[in-house]
């Protein structure tokens, strides 16, 4: 799995409650992103096995809008989002200046 940007925000947006089904409008919300963007990620996520997704069972004459789909990790999709997100975490450079030379605590020593 390429673990783009729209795809970090997705797995970061859904890892915040691993365990909650979670509808396209709610994950655009979260994410950020537009529907054009969040869709194809959700399909490649589904493809790779890291997102399962399923129609709520309603009637939409009787609720008043349409049927949502809901999205969810697999247990396999959740230990992958978390070592992916943590690999791009190293990969990225401390954000925090340094002062007067020193480093920030916690920076890595390299």
């Amino acid at each position: 799995m390429r673990i783009t940007i729209p795809v970090a925000r997705v797995l970061a947006a859904m890892l915040a409650e691993p365990d909650v089904e979670r509808y396209g409008l709610d994950l655009m919300a979260a994410t950020e992103l537009p529907s054009g963007t969040l869709y194809p990620v959700l399909r490649r996520l589904q493809t790779a096995g890291w997102v399962t997704a399923d129609w709520e069972s309603i009637d939409p004459s009787s609720v008043g809008r349409p049927a949502r789909r809901y999205y969810r990790l697999t247990g396999q999709g959740a230990a992958a989002a978390r070592r992916a997100l943590a690999e791009l975490r190293a990969l990225a450079p401390d954000p925090r200046p340094s002062v007067g030379g020193i480093e920030p605590i916690g920076a890595p020593a390299w």
